[in-house]
């Protein structure tokens, strides 16, 4: 038996963001910069750990609305052809970068590496889910889900209704493209209340995650405090996030991403050079954009007068920091160890678009980490939260505190003064969607399709994405408008629902828009 266990956790998550009728709204690049900065290369390295026979064992958490658009047409459309004009961008850049050296090889570096993302991207067909259903299937991945639309539920607990559709309708999903129920749910930035736990049973959900102060804070003390998850009343297991773990990663002052040598993500050519040379690859009306494309390290906090990047000594850091995790997580079990009567698990879950679209060496670090596991000790062994619960069934029950992994810990970022205006709208819209399940409960035909285009657009206007979007004070004209157009929507289709007049051009309209869980059954709010 290992002195402790590694669990590390991968959050896969992006607000769901299609726009048929315009393919120029900036913010669908969201996606593409994501298959390209993250789940590709994250595929890439669990593929070659594969391939070089060296055993792994992650969580990835891929979420619903990423689900939803990974596996949409439309969208694997336009990402090929993002693809194709990046491609053709880092070859115009070989040719201008050829008088200079040192930018030159880093403009070869991106040509090769977006040819091999795309070889990656055809190999698989464009169907990336299947891709990590494969890795879960060899035993190497445990894929979870999260709930539908990332809704933060500590704010919505007022209709558990709502909370119910948003468990089940994600755990359907899953299994529509995994072939099995999900072992674990992700709760949106892991905000819990009790009760929950209930909601995830019924859907047969083993587990999920709180941050740690869930765990420290229950109706119980923790004999192990977050270093073994607790069984809710339910029988659902509550995992607690490590700290020291997280801080190695995460940390502004400490964290391995901040690394001087490592690649400076906002020194982007999109905004360097004359709009007359970049104006074809951003976008249309001249906004600068983000190309992927970037010759600068991070050097110090200054945007400008930065090192030119050096792909050798990054990737020797990335081995380096690897090292450094690897030893303090040894030191830790240890410590742990010593008071505990079973190895300690340490779970460290990250977003996982961390990993190579914000900090471009990540995955080179994961792909050192696991490979060090597995030759350089014998202390630390990598599982999965599901594998700790076959290996150690026997758990203390208690109830977790509501929290989340936000910012203080529990509901402030989602509810200030920025974004409280929604919530009174989230709260009757719920109200309603229930009204009109248990008022139609055997619905069909064109009043069957307007209930389940309700129960859609109640559901995208919970996505936390926008009232954390409105605190940060990024895209907020963005996700104000999309929140207000959900609204709209369900209003209308309520008020046509109960006068009995949907007007079907107008419902067909938006459900090839808004056209996220087709096979939604609205009768799931009359439960």
């Amino acid at each position: 038996m290992p002195t402790g266990y590694f669990a590390l956790v991968l959050h896969a998550h992006l607000p769901f963001v299609r726009h048929p009728e315009d393919p120029t709204v900036m913010e669908e690049q969201w996606l593409y910069e994501g298959i390209t900065g993250t789940y590709l290369p994250l595929l890439q390295m669990f593929e070659g750990l594969v391939a070089d026979g060296v055993p792994y064992r992650c969580t990835i958490s891929l979420s619903a609305p990423l689900i939803s658009m990974l596996t949409d047409d439309l969208l694997k459309e336009r990402y090929a052809l993002y693809l194709d004009r990046l491609i053709e961008l880092a070859e115009k850049e070989l040719d201008r970068t050829r008088p200079e050296p040192h930018y030159h090889r880093l403009a070869q570096m991106y040509w090769d590496r977006f040819q091999s993302i795309r070889h990656t991207w055809r190999c698989h067909e464009g169907n990336l889910v299947r891709a990590f259903r494969r890795l879960q299937e060899a035993g190497r991945l445990e894929v979870i889900t999260s709930t539908a639309t990332h809704a933060f539920f500590p704010l919505l607990d007022r209709n558990w209704a709502g909370l119910r559709a948003q468990v089940h309708v994600a755990a359907d999903l899953y299994e529509r493209h995994f072939g099995c129920r999900p072992r674990g749910m992700w709760l949106a930035e892991c905000g819990y209340v009790p009760g929950v736990d209930e909601l995830l049973r019924e859907t047969a959900i083993r587990y999920f995650f709180v941050d740690t102060h869930g765990i420290l804070l229950a109706d119980r003390s923790p004999v192990y405090g977050p270093h073994a998850p607790l069984y809710c009343r339910t029988g659902v297991a509550a995992f607690g996030r490590d700290p020291e773990s997280s801080e190695q990663v995460w940390s502004a002052r400490e964290g391995y991403p901040g690394d001087r040598h490592y690649r400076d993500f906002y020194r982007d050519i999109g905004f360097d050079l004359p709009l007359d040379y970049i104006g074809p690859y951003i976008h249309p009306e001249g906004h600068r954009t983000y190309t992927g494309i970037k010759y600068h390290a991070i050097t110090h906090d200054r945007l400008h007068d930065k090192w030119v990047y050096d792909p050798a000594i990054a990737r020797q850091r990335a081995g380096v920091h690897a090292a450094h995790f690897r030893s303090a997580r040894q030191r830790q079990a240890e410590s742990l160890a010593a008071g505990m009567t079973r190895p300690p698990i340490i779970v460290s879950p990250y977003d996982a678009e961390l990993f190579g679209h914000w900090w471009y060496e990540g995955p080179i670090f994961l792909g050192d980490l696991f490979r060090q596991l597995h030759f350089d000790q014998q202390a630390i062994e990598a599982i999965t939260p599901g594998d700790y619960l076959d290996r150690h069934p026997t758990n203390q029950v208690a109830t977790p505190s509501a929290s989340s992994w936000g910012w203080k810990g529990y509901n402030e970022y989602w509810l200030d003064e920025t974004n409280a205006w929604v919530y009174r709208h989230l709260h009757v819209a719920a109200e309603r969607m229930v009204e009109l399940a248990h008022r139609h409960p055997s619905a069909d035909g064109l009043a069957a399709r307007a209930l389940n285009q309700a129960a859609r657009e109640l559901m995208l206007m919970q996505a936390s994405d926008w009232t954390f979007i409105m605190r940060t004070g990024t895209t907020v004209s963005y996700a104000t408008r999309r929140m207000n157009e959900h609204i709209l929507r369900f209003n209308r289709l309520y008020h046509e629902l109960t006068a009995g007049q949907v007007s079907e051009p107008w419902l067909a309209d938006i459900e090839a828009t808004d056209n996220v869980f087709p096979h939604l059954d609205y009768r799931i709010y009359a439960s």
